[in-house]
């Protein structure tokens, strides 16, 4: 079942907590759907795993091939492995940032993405969906080297990638956070290792304060809502992280 995150005057936010569960193997993972009016864009659809189920559910709620936006933050596996199959179900097209632009192609079979995929530029971009339209908003080095977040004006929610991930179940990510504190502990060994230095995060919370965001949803785990929403960006916008830590140790020669 899907999460309903917003739903006000024909635009809809659900979130998919679920569809990574086979088998306990895989990272739980979130999927995204925003729908506004006759528009629809998925965010970061995820693997194969999640495939199959994603589209069936998103078919109770808005006719998969009306889909004309895929939306990925970046282009790891739990992010865009499933492009081949959404290039082949629907007509959407895909925005990705440039530096992805022609890596994204290899999940797919030849030809499957020309013409399809949009290259967003590295200050990011305004992409227009039904009446109004969502920011990719610049993430880079949160993890990943050309990386985007989705700010949704309509709803007030931001959609994080990577940052703001906490490590759990499924069920735990259906669970929104209204306290930061105690959801520390399952965030901060993340951050502290997939954050690539706490400049970025601060470069990122200055961006953010300017928003009015209502809820930051990541990619992996739980909602931050309300309060924990200016925790998090006072929290992460003084962590130290990444190349911080490092130290000649962490380059020797294994024993």
């Amino acid at each position: 079942m899907a999460i309903e995150l917003f739903n006000e005057g024909g635009h809809v936010c659900l979130m998919f907590a679920h569809l990574s569960d086979e088998g306990g193997e895989a990272v739980q993972a979130n999927q995204f759907l925003v729908i506004d009016g006759d528009s629809g864009a998925i965010i970061d659809p995820g693997g194969n795993m999640a495939y199959n189920e994603l589209l069936l559910t998103v078919g109770r709620y808005f006719p998969p091939q009306r889909l004309s936006k895929i939306l990925a933050s970046h282009a790891d596996p739990d992010i865009i492995a499933s492009l081949d199959r959404w290039m082949t179900s629907t007509q959407a097209t895909l925005y990705i940032s440039r530096l992805w632009e022609r890596f994204a192609p290899h999940f797919c079979k030849p030809g499957k993405t020309q013409g399809r995929i949009v290259g967003i530029p590295d200050p990011g971009m305004r992409i227009p969906l039904g009446r109004g339209e969502i920011l990719a908003l610049p993430g880079h080095f949160m993890h990943s080297e050309g990386n985007f977040q989705f700010w949704d004006p309509a709803s007030r929610i931001l959609f994080s990638g990577d940052l703001g991930v906490s490590i759990g179940t499924s069920k735990q990510a259906t669970q929104p956070v209204f306290d930061l504190a105690p959801h520390i502990p399952r965030m901060e060994a993340f951050h502290r290792r997939y954050m690539v230095s706490g400049k970025v995060l601060r470069l990122w919370a200055n961006m953010v304060r300017q928003l009015p965001i209502r809820m930051i949803v990541p990619q992996h785990g739980a909602p931050l809502v309300g309060e924990a929403v200016p925790q998090f960006i006072e929290w992460v916008g003084d962590l130290s992280c990444g190349v911080d830590q490092l130290t000649q140790a962490n380059y020797a020669i294994p024993a």
